[in-house]
């Protein structure tokens, strides 16, 4: 057997070993989630229950108000994104194309922000919604992060790949600058605000702490709060219908990456934009 050949098997059963860690979780919560109660732990490493039943996701669905809780974690998330893109896209825009003073400091700034943990933010921007009494609304739950320091840098990072003479020429064909990153930049950059796209809805849609402290009523609650009320010290965890709910609540994320899965891919990447040119 030759060495490129123990190479290659050598990487598929690292592959494989990798491939088996990453799924048994997603395994374990499918298995748990169609298993009554009683048996959550009667079934050892069996995969495949006996009795299978679908009365945790009904239980999930229904106690949990996981229908409603989807519903406004989709608009929160949905209305992020829409202000995020509409900042980020412009201010990454101007760090990779445009010449002003105080650009190299202020990217930097851009840059140390990314040092700084949600946790860090939280209370500042409570007393802030809270002042605004924006508490237990919608709209508190969006405000914060209407800009994203990450989305910003990786966007710039993508556009200062495209060469400057696409400026020269817009500029030259009459362009004004907004016109010229709406009508050639940002189609350029679209594996990047593709991938940014999916980041920030995979972050936001399963965002806990802050969803914690602005929401007080089932109106504003979203996915992951709903899924709180199933895991319990006082009263007890209900596994069943907590991976139920993990279920339904991964689909959106799982159907988005799949969908997005090339762009998000090159924008990480910064494949593709030759192509793109």
């Amino acid at each position: 057997m030759t060495a490129r050949r123990v190479a290659m098997i050598s990487r598929a059963v690292l592959l494989g070993v990798v491939l088996f860690l990453v799924l048994l979780p997603f395994v374990w919560m499918l298995r748990t989630s169609i298993v009554p109660q009683q048996e959550v732990f009667r079934l050892g490493l069996n995969p495949i229950p006996s009795s299978p039943t679908l009365q945790n996701y009904t239980r999930a669905w229904v106690d949990g108000g996981l229908g409603s809780a989807m519903v406004t974690g989709a608009v929160v998330t949905a209305s992020i994104l829409l202000l995020q893109l509409l900042t980020v896209v412009p201010a990454a825009f101007a760090f990779a194309k445009l010449e002003f003073r105080g650009r190299e400091p202020l990217f930097l700034a851009v840059l140390a922000s990314l040092l700084i943990t949600p946790q860090v933010t939280a209370v500042p921007n409570f007393i802030t919604i809270a002042w605004l009494d924006l508490v237990n609304t919608r709209v508190g739950l969006v405000v914060p992060f209407a800009t994203s320091a990450f989305g910003i840098f990786l966007i710039r990072q993508y556009l200062i790949t495209v060469p400057d003479s696409l400026v020269e020429a817009a500029r030259l064909d009459g362009l004004s600058w907004s016109k010229a990153m709406l009508l050639i930049f940002a189609p350029i950059a679209r594996p990047a605000i593709a991938a940014f796209a999916v980041f920030s809805f995979t972050v936001h849609w399963n965002d806990y702490l802050w969803p914690l402290l602005i929401a007080r009523s089932p109106e504003t609650r979203t996915p992951p709060l709903a899924l709180a009320i199933f895991n319990s010290a006082e009263i007890g965890r209900d596994f069943g219908a907590l991976t139920a709910g993990a279920t339904i609540v991964t689909l959106p994320v799982l159907v988005i990456y799949l969908f997005a899965q090339r762009r998000f891919v090159e924008g990480m990447t910064g494949a593709g934009t030759t192509e793109e040119r």
